[in-house]
């Protein structure tokens, strides 16, 4: 279902000529909305390859916009709070949200994570 709102949306980019790439735009709108995301999350929710997605995360880091933090063996990345233009980028990826369609938005918005229950098994097991 979000495939085919993404597919058929065409607001992506709208700042891709000031953040430089739109894999950059979709990760910052990402982890704006929800406040967290790891690189293959963000990739399946927009439907793109991951390695894309995974660079512009590292840059990102690397520039001070992010942190990142180890859960397990996934590296989890938030905005960082020390970030000196925090509120001005904000701002301006909520602007961009004011843009996305009303279900992309709501979406982006819903953050259906949750803990694992302490004995649920897990699904696929090859052992």
């Amino acid at each position: 279902m979000i495939a085919a709102i993404i597919e058929s949306f065409s607001g992506f980019g709208m700042i891709e000529g000031l953040l430089g790439s739109i894999s950059k735009e979709r990760v910052l709108i990402y982890i704006l909305a929800r406040g967290e995301g790891y690189p293959r999350e963000i990739a399946s929710f927009f439907d793109v390859p991951v390695t894309p997605i995974k660079n512009q995360m590292k840059q990102l880091e690397d520039s001070g916009i992010l942190i990142c933090r180890l859960v397990g063996r996934t590296r989890v990345y938030s905005l960082d709070p020390r970030c000196v233009y925090k509120a001005e980028l904000e701002a301006l990826i909520n602007r961009v949200l004011e843009f996305y369609p009303e279900n992309l938005r709501v979406a982006l918005l819903e953050n259906r994570r949750r803990p694992r229950k302490t004995d649920k098994p897990l699904k696929n097991q090859n052992f």
